[in-house]
């Protein structure tokens, strides 16, 4: 699959030569999963639903491989407070969304988000898109390697609290996993790194990645951190 992107930066394509060599495992996973073994929330075979894209951004940190999240405004209407990857709605200017809207859509989100500059990311892949139902987006999880580092962080307070990188080594840590558990009564992955509680859509995406790269640590799913009822 290779898409190209022509915009003031260049043009960009979904590429996988050059790679670095831990990056393989999650190259082949990109390739292989299928959307049910990533979820249980598949967009509805209606239609409906708000396209949008989230930028998965592995990068090479002072302690080793690491990825790039940012912690939701506590004003916002929907996911507020949460940490979650860059990311958002399709505009226009995106494009297709059957196409390459949503690679478009991932890097200029991340762009307003966190100030990350797009031409240092080199896509290599793209998930199935999957869904949120509180939120009603149809969501396309994009991936990047961090091939020239920018700096980023909070570009606009009113939409993002705080910008961090998490090393895998810390995601994979048995210590800081757990089931975060919902007053609804839904239970799903979760991790406790970063001072942040890693939880919902953006931790089930990471729990997948980790599992299907051939990563992930055995943890003790029976422990258990409550969720507040505003979450």
């Amino acid at each position: 699959m290779t898409y190209t992107r022509d915009t003031h930066e260049g043009p960009v394509a979904v590429r996988r030569e050059g790679l670095p060599g831990w990056l393989e495992p999650v190259v082949r996973a990109a390739e292989t999963v299928q959307p049910l073994q990533l979820s249980r929330f598949l967009p509805p075979e209606n239609g409906s639903g708000r396209q949008s894209a989230v930028l998965i951004l592995f990068g090479e940190g002072e302690r080793g491989p690491e990825l790039l999240l940012m912690e939701r405004a506590g004003s916002l209407r929907s996911h507020a407070g949460q940490p979650s990857f860059p990311g958002g709605a399709l505009d226009p200017v995106d494009g297709d969304p059957k196409a390459d809207g949503p690679l478009r859509a991932a890097l200029r989100e991340a762009e307003e988000e966190t100030g990350l500059d797009p031409a240092g990311v080199q896509l290599f892949g793209v998930l199935p898109a999957l869904y949120i139902p509180v939120s009603e987006f149809v969501v396309t999880p994009v991936l990047g390697w961090w091939r020239e580092p920018s700096p980023v962080g909070v570009v606009d307070p009113n939409e993002t609290a705080r910008v961090f990188t998490v090393p895998v080594a810390d995601l994979t840590d048995p210590a800081n996993r757990a089931m975060a558990t919902h007053p609804s009564g839904h239970r799903g992955p979760a991790f406790l790194v970063e001072s942040a509680l890693v939880w919902g859509f953006t931790a089930g995406v990471i729990d997948r990645l980790l599992h299907y790269a051939g990563w992930e640590m055995p943890w003790d799913r029976s422990r258990q951190v409550p969720l507040d009822r505003r979450s």
